[in-house]
């Protein structure tokens, strides 16, 4: 399931903060489940949301503060892969993406993931060497270079 749009969002801070439900209580009366409304309060609380919400707060705002960008600063803990020698050693007899992410994890123990690995290396692949697919349409034969029939009259 994706992210519920920001009116139900807004539906569930007046009933846990305004009128005081319990995450379960807010949950049954707007048919979500538990664990979504307690992530949408979750981010309240790190956002630092009160209850009634800052006046003139739309619903763009309320995005931004429930689910910030990512930072766009590099992480010295957290370094992108060199791409390159990624792919070189791919190429390699027996080398996997698995073997080369332990490698990496293991050189920066709190880089990023395997799946984030996969997914940002498979779109690094696809800037570098795009592929256009062409189709190729044969050569039409005018009626002058078919081979004649004959008629069974």
């Amino acid at each position: 399931m994706g992210r519920l749009n920001m009116r139900r969002i807004r539906d569930v801070l007046p009933l846990k903060f305004g009128q005081g439900l319990s995450e379960r209580q807010v949950a049954a009366s707007l048919g979500l489940s538990k664990t979504s409304v307690g992530t949408y309060l979750h981010r309240a609380r790190q956002a630092g949301l009160t209850w009634p919400l800052p006046q003139g707060l739309d619903d763009d705002g309320l995005e931004l503060l429930l689910f910030p960008a990512a930072p766009t600063v590099p992480d010295p803990e957290r370094p992108v892969p060199d791409w390159i020698s990624i792919d070189r050693e791919l190429r390699r007899p027996g080398v996997t993406r698995m073997l080369l992410w332990e490698e990496y994890r293991a050189a920066h123990p709190a880089g990023f993931g395997y799946t984030w690995f996969c997914t940002h290396f498979d779109a690094w692949k696809g800037r570098v060497r795009p592929t256009m697919r062409q189709t190729h349409v044969g050569a039409r034969r005018s009626s002058s270079t078919l081979p004649a029939t004959r008629s069974t009259s």
